[in-house]
C-alpha cells in the first residue's frame, strides 16, 4: 500500500548534499549512530527520509543540522547540493573562539612555552570564556 509519501535512503541523501565524500562513508555515519532525524537515532543506512525532516549529524569536532527540503536524485555541484537543505546549524561561540585564539597565540621567536606558560594556557582551554584566571 503507498501511501503516496515520497522516500529517500538516509545515505544517499548524505551523499547527495555533500556532506561525505562517498555514499560508503554516508553508509558508515548512519550505521554508526552519528545520524538523528527528529531528534530519533537511527542505525540503519536504509532507513527513509522525507522532506521536512529534521537531520543532526555528528562529525568529527561540529555538530550539522539540516532540514530537508528536497530529495536528490544525483550528486551535483555545491550549489546544487544546498538546495537540498536548510541549514539550521546554531553558530559558533565567538568568545570561546578569542579564547582559545588568544591562548595558542606566541610571539615569533620567543621560543618554547614554560611549564606556567603552558599551565595558563590549559587554564584558558578549560575554563570556557577564558578571562577567569588571568
Amino acid at each position: 500500500m503507498n501511501t503516496g509519501v515520497l522516500k529517500q535512503r538516509i545515505d544517499k541523501w548524505l551523499f547527495f548534499a555533500r556532506v561525505v565524500k562517498s555514499r560508503s562513508l554516508a553508509a558508515k555515519l548512519a550505521a554508526g549512530g552519528r545520524v538523528r532525524i527528529n531528534r530519533d537515532k537511527i542505525d540503519q543506512a536504509s532507513y527513509g527520509i522525507k522532506t521536512g525532516d529534521v537531520i543532526t549529524i555528528t562529525l568529527d569536532r561540529r555538530v550539522l543540522i539540516y532540514k530537508v527540503l528536497e530529495l536528490g536524485e544525483r550528486r551535483g555541484s555545491f550549489p546544487e547540493a544546498q538546495l537540498l537543505y536548510e541549514d539550521m546549524t546554531p553558530p559558533p561561540d565567538a568568545t570561546a573562539q578569542e579564547a582559545k585564539l588568544l591562548a595558542e597565540k606566541r610571539d615569533a621567536g620567543s621560543g618554547r612555552p614554560t611549564k606556567r606558560d603552558r599551565r595558563a594556557t590549559e587554564r584558558l582551554k578549560q575554563s570556557g570564556n577564558g578571562f577567569d584566571d588571568i
